[in-house]
C-alpha cells in the first residue's frame, strides 16, 4: 500500500495494484479499477516514485513480467 494525501490534508493508503491510470488536470487524479476516482495533493511523479519504492520492497523489479 502507498500513502497519499487528500486536499483536506487527510492521509490514506491505496493499493497500487488497483490503479487503472493517473492524470494531472492539473490536480492528480487516480482512477482505480473499481471506477472510483481519487484526487490527491501529490504530483503523478511522486505517486509513481512511491509505487516503485513499494514494488522494490516487495522484491519486484522493472524486468518482471508481472509488471
Amino acid at each position: 500500500m502507498i500513502k497519499v494525501t487528500r486536499f483536506n490534508g487527510s492521509e490514506f493508503w491505496i493499493n497500487p495494484h488497483q490503479i487503472e491510470f493517473m492524470e494531472e488536470t492539473p490536480d492528480t487524479v487516480i482512477k482505480m479499477f473499481s471506477e472510483k476516482k481519487i484526487v490527491v495533493r501529490e504530483k503523478a511523479a511522486e505517486v509513481i516514485a512511491r509505487i516503485m519504492e513499494y514494488r522494490r520492497q516487495l522484491g519486484v523489479t522493472g524486468n518482471d513480467s508481472t509488471f
